[in-house]
């Protein structure tokens, strides 16, 4: 008999973003509550300021109604994503998972709870990728679509990174392969998870790549055009710390 889980640690990053987590976070808790597995839910508030945290807090309180294990994180200064939740990760160091997935609900809660339940049942890390399907959809903008494609090819040349879709905001990992590599990640924007795969891959970890259905939400913080710069700058620190 495999060895009872502990606990599994989820974490959803926000920063200025309470609006978004307000909708999706309701999906999520009814998700999780209906989960058979011991999962903590930490919303990770990145040093947002003025009344955020309190605005936060107040969600916490509605979501605790449905899924009572969910508690906020608040980071001390803006930290970036990576950084954040790295930062809540530490939170459960003998977490048997850890996984993430974004406030803004373009990775679906059911979808999620599925990554959680092929991980635990195939005790492998799993991530889910963006790919259309006989029973996925993606919903994204002709600008989204080109800039994942370029980056995707560009993760591919500049690191060797054998990953079909490295930034879906829906990983779950095993919670010790994590923890061999977590002294060396250092990213802390969006290439963090670029980082984390590659550094998975180069200790000997594998994963299984599980289609999800993505929708691109109105408002994120994602900027491809701007963004693409500090990203490829990224990639060449990885590759340079990474050999």
């Amino acid at each position: 008999m495999p060895a009872a889980l502990r606990e599994i640690l989820l974490v959803t990053p926000v920063w200025n973003d309470s609006t978004r987590l307000a909708v999706y976070g309701m999906e999520l808790a009814g998700a999780l509550a209906d989960s058979p597995h011991p999962i903590r839910w930490v919303i990770a508030d990145d040093g947002s300021g003025g009344d955020e945290p309190a605005r936060l807090m107040a969600l916490r309180e509605r979501f605790a109604e449905i899924f009572p294990n969910v508690e906020v994180h608040l980071a001390a200064e803006h930290l970036g994503k990576g950084g954040v939740v790295r930062e809540a990760w530490s939170l459960g160091p003998d977490a048997d998972w850890l996984a993430f997935v974004d406030a803004d609900g373009s990775v679906t809660a059911a979808d999620l709870l599925g990554l959680i339940g092929q991980a635990v049942a195939a005790g492998t890390s799993v991530l889910g990728i963006r790919k259309r399907t006989a029973t996925t959809r993606i919903v994204e903008s002709p600008w989204r679509a080109l800039a994942h494609r370029g980056f995707l090819l560009t993760a591919r040349l500049v690191l060797d990174l054998q990953c079909a879709d490295p930034q879906c905001g829906g990983k779950v990992l095993h919670g010790g392969r994590y923890r061999r590599v977590a002294h060396r990640l250092f990213e802390n924007g969006l290439a963090f998870d670029s980082e984390l795969l590659c550094a998975l891959d180069r200790d000997g970890s594998t994963w299984l790549e599980i289609p999800v259905n993505w929708e691109e939400k109105k408002g994120g913080k994602v900027r491809p055009l701007r963004d693409a710069w500090a990203m490829l700058a990224a990639l060449f620190r990885i590759r340079w710390r990474e050999g």
